[in-house]
């Protein structure tokens, strides 16, 4: 799980969405670009914004679906297939209700609640190990007030609390491609933003 060459940030579309909570996996690999020296660029046949860099010797990409988070699959799959990159070299970051923020955690597989997450497997032939990047963005309380909570913007006492999750899940991303999952995962799940 270490040999990843493709890392997803997973949000929907558009100046109305961007900075919600929803968007936390794109805000992730955006920072990722950023730190990377890594330009994005649309690309209509991945239905996506791409980039490319070398990180210890390694070639990945990044994504950032263009289409609705409940589409995402249509981009990966565009994109991994052409690559032909397995989806055991797959990493893909979304917001995560049940952490709160300032927490963010690596996980292989399982099912999911999250709809970008659920039709990446469904494009992936119902493959579901791959790894995850989950970023916590709290739950609002009650299941009414999810999609209100999802859709709008945090506070900017837990914007920084979810920046700095994403931060340390940066670091934690390098420790992954450079040494393993097991390093990297001891170290971002002992992390808790402030």
């Amino acid at each position: 799980m270490s040999d990843i060459r493709l890392i997803v940030g997973l949000g929907n579309p558009g100046p109305e969405y961007q900075n919600t909570r929803h968007n936390a996996g794109a805000m992730f690999v955006e920072s990722l670009a950023s730190r990377f020296n890594c330009p994005l660029k649309f690309e209509s046949k991945f239905f996506g914004f791409t980039g490319r860099f070398t990180l210890h010797g390694r070639d990945i990409r990044l994504l950032i679906p263009t289409t609705f988070m409940n589409r995402s699959g249509q981009a990966v799959a565009a994109l991994a297939n052409f690559y032909k990159i397995d989806y055991t070299q797959l990493l893909v970051a979304f917001d995560e209700l049940d952490f709160e923020p300032g927490i963010a955690k690596f996980k292989i597989g399982g099912s999911s609640t999250q709809n970008g997450i659920r039709d990446i497997v469904a494009n992936l032939a119902n493959q579901r190990e791959f790894l995850r990047l989950r970023i916590g963005i709290g739950h609002p309380g009650h299941k009414g007030k999810v999609t209100g909570h999802v859709l709008g913007k945090a506070s900017q006492a837990e914007q920084e609390k979810i920046d700095a999750a994403i931060d340390e899940a940066i670091r934690c991303t390098e420790i992954l491609i450079k040494q393993d999952l097991v390093s990297a995962t001891q170290r971002l799940h002992s992390f808790k933003a402030d």
